[in-house]
């Protein structure tokens, strides 16, 4: 199809192809895959364009298209198949692409598709085997009366799919041409695990989850760290349902918050994976017996308040046991030997400026903080919607949260009872609004205040004192300036760097580099809560007096430095310190 053609709009069906273990042929013949890749490319491409097929995104070796005619796509789909079992490849392994189709309707937005039809179409291409053509009932139901009579469709049965809500009726395309003898679907419902359905959809997060995909790939044990309420949890929970196809022994999620002490640690975990106790042998002993000898994933949720436990734990696991790989979500790392650790970030933000290059609604849609804020909206607001008038108080609510998942939905459930325009008034007392969440929560996860509770319940007496001093601090600050403005009688200038360290090590406190300095910082809803906690201590005044001080001697300093040799450094350096200088002023006032 020429790429000059209109794009199918309406009830598109579409059409997805990738190679089966194409990883791990370009691993044993790098240097043919070049080749067989192409040849691969060029069959491909050929065949779904003469049959009315547009090709509208390819990702590695895989094919995204679509048609204006279900039937087009099945006799696409049979030709590819039927082209590539013919053809005589040079690699020891045949190149086996398996297909999927699904019908819908979706939005097409510059020359790509968007919406749910490309998500279920996604998830029916993961369960499907090399070779093998599988059909969505919405495609089926379209293509059945006209099939050409030596086409089939096998019935597979209703299916689980990825973090989606509801199962599939798939279908397998036959033809005697090609093959037609395969393995179960690897669907949700097919590999031994405990992964939980979703009641609400996965929003965002693609490039973590390539990102999560590679660093699993090429490590054993995987660490999510981040603040609370930042989706560390339901970021596992998606990358397990990814991963379940890999894992032959299956995908077990050993859920922590409740569990307060070793003692329960080897418990909780022996009763996910289905172990028992034997009589006169210590438990532990045939936890790591039953796990030597499978293929499985290990997710351990929650790690923080066992930290210490969980990582001597898992250390001997992972010694002991070859094939087995960690994911652990936790607010701090485990610290332990070959641990790769992986921060979660925030959901994407639009710009504060952002009305500035964005075209339209449709732009500003893009960004995965407002994503997550309009569709948990409309769970509790079918009738709202992004407008031109809301938009900028939507952007707002959502800087102000700094695209932390739990703050959002606590906020979006508020539109049951307020507009958009008064929850973005009361986030100076959001610690009041940001409540009611769901029932059926853990308690932590049912407030703001709740979720950084836990964290600062963690904290000895000397890191939740300066965690409470921190927040004078407006912005970011420098080891220096918390060295001096943040040191009491109880905490020595010296102390403070292995404390800041901690704090950051626990997701309280942000780390950064400006003008090759380290620079730190809170996200807003944290540092609100230090905030309340220093007010609680009387220091604030003393505080607010140290912090002018030297603040004050910090302008003297840049004022002498600036016309020199390192003006680009300090000209950095007074920039980060807006913030703070403009904090000065308002307090002096």
């Amino acid at each position: 199809m020429n790429q000059a053609t209109k794009l199918p709009s309406g009830e598109v069906t579409f059409l997805f192809t990738d190679i089966e273990g194409s990883t791990a042929l370009w691993e044993f013949y790098p240097d043919a895959m070049r080749q067989e890749l192409a040849r691969h490319d060029e069959t491909v491409r050929n065949v779904l364009e003469a049959n009315g097929g547009y090709i509208f995104k390819t990702i590695g070796d895989q094919f995204c298209s679509c048609f204006a005619n279900p039937l087009d796509a099945i006799n696409a789909a049979i030709e590819v198949q039927k082209q590539l079992f013919q053809t005589e490849w040079q690699i020891p392994r045949a190149l086996k692409v398996r297909i999927a189709i699904h019908s819908g309707y979706s939005i097409e937005h510059k020359g790509d598709y968007f919406g749910q039809p490309l998500n279920r179409i996604s998830r029916l291409l993961s369960i499907c085997h090399g070779s093998q053509i599988i059909l969505s009932g919405a495609t089926k139901d379209l293509v059945s009366e006209s099939l050409p009579s030596n086409y089939s469709l096998q019935h597979l049965g209703s299916h689980r799919l990825k973090d989606l809500q509801y199962p599939e009726e798939v279908y397998q395309l036959n033809h005697p041409a090609i093959p037609g003898d395969f393995p179960q679907l690897t669907s949700l419902g097919f590999r031994s695990h405990n992964i939980p359905i979703q009641l609400t959809s996965f929003v965002g997060r693609s490039e973590a989850l390539s990102q999560l995909h590679q660093i699993l790939a090429a490590n054993r044990i995987v660490t999510l760290v981040g603040s609370g309420g930042i989706g560390k949890t339901r970021l596992a929970i998606q990358i397990a349902g990814e991963l379940l196809s890999d894992f032959e022994d299956g995908i077990w999620i050993v859920e922590l918050a409740n569990v307060t002490d070793l003692a329960q640690l080897i418990p909780a975990i022996a009763n996910t994976i289905g172990v028992r106790e034997d009589a006169g042998r210590p438990l532990a002993e045939t936890v790591i017996d039953y796990l030597r000898t499978k293929k499985l994933l290990l997710i351990l949720d929650n790690c923080e308040h066992l930290i210490t436990n969980v990582a001597q734990f898992a250390q001997t696991a992972l010694t002991n046991c070859g094939s087995l790989t960690i994911l652990a979500t936790s607010r701090e790392a485990l610290a332990i030997p070959g641990e790769a650790v992986w921060r979660v970030p925030s959901l994407a933000l639009p710009d504060v400026d952002f009305l500035r290059g964005i075209e339209s609604l449709q732009d500003l849609r893009q960004y995965e903080s407002i994503q997550l804020f309009l569709e948990r909206a409309n769970s509790v607001y079918p009738e709202f919607e992004l407008t031109r008038e809301n938009a900028s108080t939507i952007a707002q609510i959502c800087h102000r949260l700094d695209g932390i998942a739990l703050a959002l939905e606590l906020a979006a459930v508020r539109l049951r009872m307020m507009s958009v325009e008064t929850v973005l008034q009361r986030l100076n007392d959001r610690f009041r609004l940001l409540t009611g969440g769901s029932r059926a929560a853990l308690p932590r996860q049912q407030t703001l205040r709740s979720t950084i509770d836990w964290s600062c319940e963690l904290l000895e007496p000397k890191d939740k004192a300066l965690f409470a001093s921190l927040s004078v601090f407006a912005g970011g600050w420098r080891l220096e300036a918390a060295e001096q403005v943040c040191s009491t009688d109880e905490i020595e200038q010296w102390e403070v760097m292995d404390i800041l360290s901690r704090l950051v090590d626990k997701s309280l406190v942000i780390h950064d580099v400006v003008a090759g300095e380290s620079n730190y910082k809170m996200l807003e809803s944290i540092r609100h809560y230090s905030a309340e906690k220093l007010l609680e201590t009387g220091q604030l005044p003393r505080l607010r007096d140290k912090h002018a001080s030297y603040f004050a001697e910090f302008c003297k300093t840049v004022e002498s430095k600036i016309q020199g040799p390192d003006q680009k450094r300090w000209l950095k350096l007074a920039e980060a310190s807006h913030e703070n200088i403009r904090a000065v002023l308002k307090w002096s006032t």
